[in-house]
């Protein structure tokens, strides 16, 4: 509108926030025009609290439910900063209204980007969402019980009866990843296993047992959605003699019509985007899988609202087939939805790992705390990834996200040639998602051995290289913790009140993390911090000291208490490094997508060679428009003086030259009163042409440069491997302390546990050690010192006896070895499994050597089964001959046959023999 010129920044925002609301349905009005009987959902503007007026106030059938916070486009990276500012409104008291409950749902908006909230999560966690929901959604979910997430934290146990173990595994890791609100979980199980069964097992669970509504099983294929819907009709939980279908309604899609009771539709993402969109689906489009099609879209469209279904229409969204469907075109199906997101595949690619953040639940696991004893003073942990390291290279034709560093809109286009990027370039031009995650990831694990005894996470600060990177460690950490806004907080020059942020991580239990770009760097005391996690390089040796000195400062035992209770006193603080500061001197694979969002670059010069086309001119118009709101006054001034005319003169041109009105008038000038089609067409390809004359090749080059240091590449392709996560120093010297700690161990409880017991003071009694022994020792000894992990010792020891062999086979034949290690029964380290195998030969040898009798071949082969089951279970007794795999070659009867009386005498030189 040519109204815009005359507005600020913040009308404009209000402008397409007003906008939003009421293509989601609500009815927006000022405080002085109130009116309830316009419809059910009413948004007050300059709503007024005790506390001032709020932007918006939602009401949804007469009844407050939430807030709108109000931003400018540019408050777009900032947006997790004015949360608190939000949760104020919502605490207050409304004027006229009686609330004696805070209002639940609170958004943050700039009309680009919007954030919500669901204050009736049990962690409460503001996530992206595509609009703001609809007025019956907020009134059906403020009179629920509890919310969705308060109810997936209450699921009742799985019964595992009539699931194998990989899909009990399977969901109830799920269940932990939902309970943790990750948003997505990649499910990897091999084909035949049965992903669909364990997802229908996961869909009805949270259908019976969570409240949700309605569940999204997409599907890339007709056939595919046919194969669901029957598994479906033939699905019987445990719990109940009835199929699903008669407990649930489930619709599979072939119309674009949803029916209102369906709480499980089947689709295909093909069908699903066209609904979207409100297109009609060509014949023959659900056939084959999109990857599999030669012709695809020259430009993915953008997703619009649709008020039939709307963001909020599914809780849960899982896709089969993952690794097929989450790219290109697609990918904006599945991220439209407010909704969980469930990935099953047979065949993961480093592109599935990195959309479904490397949340493998299959094979998701509570690694073990790992304690660790520290000296008093500075400690360094450091965390080094292959990417921060090294960077990584973006391959030619490869689709790329693009993010504008301010507004965080998006949009995607194909890389041009293939572009390596370098480490120092990460989080400034480039951002790889991944491999923020792999250190944020890496530290969660991590933190329990580096401050071992605790039971709350220390507080931590983390330092980040710019307000936009700030931005996107608070979402990965919070996620990856899975913990509430509260959890973690930025704390910046440009944050909204960081004087109280920074108060409250001084002296409240809350937040846990703080991550500042530059304000507690230097001159601001926070005493209880224990952790300094350096995300950001430092060239200055004074400012890098003056950082440190944030963890420096001590502070009484009980006033460390008050915010971390379970910390005992400040004794040291350390440094994670995971950008190598304190080394540093001081002073996927390809999309399948052909012919993806073209470049900025080759839309100008397509212009310029002669493309007349009206949507060229528009997308052009359109991103030299964002672009010439973003940039300075000396970046404006090197487009000026090489165009001869201002930017905001150019996006006016173009949008001109396509502008009907002027069109038209320009052909009825030519001489053509009642101008045609063809008239209209001459005339606007001469307005194009006009306009075009501006651009030569030095300006656009110009232009995609400027354009580039104001747009961040998103690589989410390629994903980011932890190469060291240690404390620093000499690894001679580490690998010698742990081996001191584990003798140091093994030898107080030499005379506690019976098995050392036997190996330390009878070892001729050795072979007498069972499995459950040594299950024993494993137990006691990750219970007391889980820092003396067998692999991790078994890595120590491999140090110092300069041992070249293969690992282990697990923690018991590592610990048993390891022991043996101890005791100096191996002067060297030696596998269990390698000891076994070449006792037998030794043991087999001298038998057939003498005078007796030599075992027959039959009788062989059943030595070798129990020298087998001798690597991994230690000894040999009769209960085991009826266990796998002796009972499938007639048990305990067939070895008596074999062996006769002597069969007893046998295993016991076995156990002898090979335990030697």
């Amino acid at each position: 509108m040519s109204s815009d010129v005359n507005q600020t920044p913040e009308q404009l925002a209000r402008d397409r926030i007003d906008e939003r609301l009421r293509t989601s349905g609500w009815h927006v009005q000022d405080k002085d025009s109130l009116d309830f009987n316009a419809g059910l959902g009413i948004a007050v503007r300059e709503y007024q609290t005790d506390i001032g007026p709020a932007d918006y106030v939602l009401f949804a059938d007469r009844h407050a439910v939430g807030v709108v916070e109000a931003k400018p486009n540019n408050w777009g990276v900032r947006l997790t900063s004015v949360e608190e500012q939000s949760e104020g409104y919502a605490n207050a008291k409304l004027k006229w209204v009686n609330n004696a409950e805070r209002l639940p749902f609170l958004y943050e908006s700039t009309g680009q980007v919007t954030r919500f909230t669901n204050a009736r999560d049990p962690r409460p966690r503001s996530r992206e969402v595509f609009t703001f929901h609809r007025p019956e959604s907020l009134k059906s979910w403020a009179q629920a019980p509890k919310s969705l997430r308060s109810s997936i934290a209450a699921l009742p146990d799985l019964n595992p009866d009539g699931l194998r173990d990989c899909q009990s595994k399977a969901i109830t890791n799920l269940e932990k990843s939902l309970e943790a609100d990750k948003p997505r979980a990649l499910v990897q199980m091999a084909t035949g296993s049965g992903k669909t069964f364990t997802a229908i097992t996961q869909v009805y669970r949270l259908l019976k047992h969570a409240g949700a509504r309605r569940i999204l099983f997409l599907v890339d294929t007709k056939n595919l959605g046919e194969q669901a819907e029957q598994e479906f009709m033939t699905f019987i939980p445990n719990d109940d003699n009835r199929k699903f279908t008669e407990l649930y309604n489930v619709q599979r899609l072939t119309s674009p019509a949803i029916a209102n009771d369906s709480q499980v539709v089947i689709s295909t993402i093909q069908r699903m985007y066209a609904t979207l969109k409100g297109e009609k689906l060509n014949d023959g489009a659900e056939d084959d899988n999109p990857a599999e099609q030669r012709w695809r879209r020259k430009e993915p469209l953008p997703v619009a609202y649709n008020a039939k279904l709307p963001p909020e229409y599914f809780d849960v969204v899982v896709i089969d087939e993952c690794h097929r469907s989450i790219y290109n075109l697609w990918r904006q199906v599945i991220e439209y939805f407010d909704a969980y997101l469930i990935g099953l595949t047979a065949t993961p690619d480093n592109r599935t790992y990195g959309f479904f953040q490397k949340n493998v639940v299959s094979e998701y696991t509570h690694e073990k705390a790992v304690a660790d004893k520290v000296n008093v003073g500075n400690e360094i942990y450091l965390i080094e990834t292959e990417i921060t390291q090294g960077g990584q290279t973006l391959k030619a034709e490869q689709l790329v996200e693009k993010r504008e560093r301010e507004t965080r809109a998006r949009r995607w286009e194909t890389q041009d040639d293939e572009q390596a990027y370098a480490a120092t370039q990460l989080d400034r031009s480039v951002v790889n998602p991944d491999q923020i995650r792999t250190v944020i990831r890496t530290f969660h694990d991590k933190w329990p051995e580096i401050f071992p005894g605790r039971k709350e996470l220390p507080k931590t600060l983390i330092f980040a290289k710019t307000d936009s990177h700030a931005d996107d460690i608070i979402q990965t950490v919070r996620q990856e913790f899975g913990e509430g806004n509260d959890f973690c907080r930025k704390i910046t020059n440009g944050a909204k009140n960081p004087k109280s942020s920074l108060s409250a991580f001084r002296n409240d239990y809350y937040p846990r993390i703080a991550v500042t770009v530059d304000m507690i760097a230097t001159g601001t005391d926070v005493k209880p911090l224990e952790c300094l996690i350096f995300m950001r390089d430092v060239k200055s040796k004074n400012y890098f000291e003056q950082m440190k000195g944030r963890g420096t400062r001590v502070l009484k035992p009980d006033d460390l208490k008050k915010v971390s209770p379970s910390a005992q006193a400040k004794t040291h603080y350390v440094i994670v490094d995971a950008v190598g500061v304190t080394k540093s001197l001081k002073t996927a694979s390809q999309p399948l997508d052909t012919k993806p969002s073209i470049p900025f670059k080759d839309l100008a010069m397509g212009l310029m060679m002669g493309d007349r086309s009206e949507e060229t001119v528009s997308s052009l118009a359109a991103r030299l428009s964002r672009l010439d709101n973003k940039l300075g006054t000396e970046d404006q001034e090197k487009i000026t003086n090489e165009a001869g005319t201002s930017l905001t003169a150019i996006v006016r041109d173009l949008f001109d030259a396509i502008d009907p009105d002027k069109v038209e008038a320009d052909a009825k000038a030519a001489g053509h009163p009642e101008p045609d089609d063809a008239a209209m067409q001459a005339a606007r390809e001469e307005r194009i042409k006009h306009t075009a004359n501006v651009f030569t090749g030095p300006l656009i080059n110009l232009m995609d440069t400027i354009r580039r240091d104001n747009e961040q590449t998103i690589d989410h392709d390629n994903l980011d491997t932890l190469l060291r996560a240690e404390w620093a120093g000499d690894v001679a010297e580490n690998a010698k302390q742990i081996a001191q700690e584990f003798e140091a161990y093994l030898n107080e409880n030499r005379d506690e546990i019976e098995a050392l017991s036997i190996y330390f003071n009878t070892p001729a009694r050795r072979a007498e050690v069972t499995y459950a022994m040594v299950k024993d020792v494993l137990k006691k000894l990750t219970d007391d010192r889980p820092r003396l992990a067998p692999l991790t010792v078994w890595r120590a020891y491999a140090h110092l006896d300069d041992y070249k062999g293969s690992n282990p086979a697990s923690d018991l034949t590592a610990l048993l070895a390891l022991i043996r290690r101890v005791t100096g029964l191996d002067d060297t380290l030696t596998r269990h499994s390698e000891r076994v195998r070449r006792n037998f030969q030794n043991w087999v040898l001298n038998r057939h050597s003498g005078a007796g009798e030599k075992f027959t071949e039959e009788q062989m082969d059943w030595l070798r089964m129990i020298r087998d089951h001798l690597t991994t279970s230690f000894t040999i007794e009769r209960d085991d001959l009826d266990m796998s795999p002796f009972d499938g070659k007639g048990g305990m009867g067939q070895m008596y046959a074999l062996f006769g009386d002597g069969m007893d005498e046998v295993m016991t030189e076995m156990n002898e023999a090979l335990s030697a």
